[in-house]
């Protein structure tokens, strides 16, 4: 499956009731969500003693994703495009990998 393919198949489990600027509101709320829970495992594995629990944030990744999808389509955009367009911009900031001296001395 290809991002492209996630989006679609995600999205018909998206609320129909919302217009575009709710499905937005909806997306990135949901995005800072998900990303706490997913820190909140970490959280508990460096911090309290607690084992990495993969599994449980393999799921929060997974709510991650859709949310991200979600934000995509509400903006109709697609994943593909927004991937691919992230990873161009990586090579510009880092042609050769990461450089921590690029990292601190970046241009934007």
């Amino acid at each position: 499956m290809n991002a492209n393919e996630y989006q679609k198949l995600a999205m018909t489990t998206l609320n129909p009731a919302l217009d575009k600027k709710d499905v937005l509101i909806n997306s990135v709320m949901g995005l800072c969500g998900e990303s706490g829970e997913a820190i909140d495992i970490v959280k508990k594995w460096l911090a309290q003693g607690h084992e990495l629990d993969k599994e449980h944030l393999s799921k929060e990744l997974g709510d991650i994703a859709w949310y991200l999808a979600e934000a995509a389509t509400a903006l109709d955009l697609n994943l593909d495009d927004i991937l691919a367009a992230n990873i161009e911009k990586l090579k510009k900031r880092y042609p050769e990998g990461f450089d921590s001296s690029r990292s601190v001395n970046r241009e934007e």
